[in-house]
């Protein structure tokens, strides 16, 4: 078994989230623990029974060698392309995330839309880090679920650098008034 890489624990529990039960359920009480793999390597190991149906839940992921910066806001990942999603399901993380900011944004609901569009700020960062240097747009060959294959057919111009950095712009700048 060679589990995959998550970079940081942002990006496993994201992962865990869009990965549902077969009861149709994402919800069960996550124990981790860190192992040793086989090769030596370590890994995040997390447990726990489906909150739908009770069925024991399980995910292995491996962690980098050298473990990731936390200086400059949040992220989930480093500079190199997620090994756990692809550049379409980080657009739809990032639509979902965006789409639950509220048209008024005060107090606590400040709060949360602030929290929800940094998410959205960093899961469009994480769909520009399939784009190759100096290419427009993100090949066809980095969509590889039925999510991202499915939005990258209907929305292939959503994948366009240029158009990415318009949308990350925007949130960006609804983030900074918020404060």
């Amino acid at each position: 078994m060679n589990p995959p890489l998550s970079r940081t624990s942002a990006e496993a529990h994201l992962y865990m989230d869009l990965h549902a039960c077969s009861c149709g359920s994402t919800r069960f009480p996550r124990h981790s623990a860190v192992v040793a793999l086989a090769d030596g390597d370590l890994a995040s190991r997390y447990t726990g029974a489906c909150e739908g149906c009770g069925e024991e839940r399980e995910f292995v992921f491996r962690l980098p060698a050298t473990p990731g910066s936390t200086s400059g806001g949040f992220r989930y990942g480093g500079d190199g392309p997620s090994q756990l999603l692809d550049p379409g399901e980080w657009l739809l993380v990032a639509d979902a995330y965006a789409g639950s900011v509220p048209a008024e944004s005060a107090g606590e609901a400040g709060q949360r839309a602030h929290a929800a569009l940094t998410r959205a700020v960093a899961a469009l960062d994480e769909v520009g880090k399939f784009a190759p240097d100096g290419g427009g747009e993100i090949p066809s060959s980095a969509f590889v679920s039925d999510r991202g294959r499915q939005l990258h057919q209907r929305e292939p111009g959503r994948f366009r650098r240029d158009r990415l950095a318009a949308v990350r712009g925007s949130y960006a700048e609804l983030l900074a008034r918020l404060g």
